[in-house]
């Protein structure tokens, strides 16, 4: 992905997430691992991208870096290589810890994953290969997940005699319903990212191989760039579709009209009415 649009992709201090920017403001946040959780040794094109704690910190500190950046409105989150996005945590770390870390864990990783769902920007999951386990969980604290063709999500977690337990029963369960988010998780059965699509947990699949993926991806956020998106806006409908659902209907009105009251005095609600007023093409500003 990187030199697409000006990307540079370094490494976060554990060396198991690459981030970067593009020209036009995107963020980037690639998972990269062994199958241990361990960095990468040159080039893996497999690469399976399971998580441990120090990629979960790179990840939290990526979050935080993009939400401070006002150059940054949009974030995407894939993995490296074309087989996998992520296979979820490492088995090799999790049976090597005891109970209390394998708790903090979780927690750290549940802290991490509300932050990213909570930034008032954009987040994009390119799904660039199965996404297993922890690594769903990952996806799901996304607002909108894009598959490249073929490729199976779940969470299988019952298998080794626990529970999806870094956000996986709670975002599973709103995303696509009790009885089939319960059924899917006491099977541990994968699911096909086409079925995942008809149970609107995958937004869309795109034919491709992983560059032109990349490619895609990129160029698809592109549109919630400024000056192409009004991108408070953005942020106000993303707040109002995360918080609302989760309060009684009259109150997610009541925040409604409150994000609505204060995008009605910047300087791109005046800017896009004005554009549609006169027929041309807006030029929005994050103002």
């Amino acid at each position: 992905m990187s030199d697409l649009y000006g990307l540079k992709l370094e490494p976060m201090p554990n060396r198991l997430v690459n981030y970067g920017v593009t020209e036009n403001g995107i963020a980037v946040i690639e998972l990269t691992s062994d199958s241990a959780g361990a960095p990468l040794e040159g080039p893996n094109d497999r690469s399976p991208n399971t998580y441990t704690h120090g990629m979960m910190r790179d990840i939290d500190e990526a979050i935080v870096r993009a939400r401070f950046d006002d150059d940054v409105t949009c974030i995407v989150l894939t993995g490296n290589g074309a087989s996998f996005f992520s296979a979820g945590a490492s088995i090799q770390m999790l049976n090597s810890v005891t109970p209390g870390f394998k708790y903090n864990f979780c927690l750290h990783a549940n802290e991490t994953l509300s932050r990213l769902e909570q930034t008032p920007k954009l987040v994009v999951c390119a799904i660039n290969g199965h996404a297993v386990g922890g690594g769903l969980e990952i996806a799901m604290a996304a607002d909108i997940r894009i598959a490249k063709n073929s490729g199976k999500v779940g969470l299988p977690e019952i298998n080794l005699g626990v529970l999806a337990g870094t956000g996986g029963t709670a975002r599973l369960t709103r995303l696509i319903g009790k009885a089939k988010a319960l059924e899917m998780m006491v099977t541990g059965e994968l699911m096909s990212f086409e079925d995942a699509h008809a149970h609107n947990l995958i937004n869309h699949i795109w034919e491709g191989d992983a560059d032109d993926f990349r490619r895609d991806i990129l160029d698809w956020c592109s549109q919630f760039t400024l000056p192409n998106k009004a991108v408070k806006a953005v942020g106000n409908i993303k707040r109002s579709c995360q918080t609302g659902p989760e309060i009684p209907f009259e109150y997610h009105l009541a925040l409604e009209r409150e994000l609505q009251a204060a995008l009605f005095n910047s300087s791109d609600a005046k800017e896009g009415i004005a554009a549609y007023v006169e027929k041309r093409v807006a030029n929005f500003t994050g103002e």
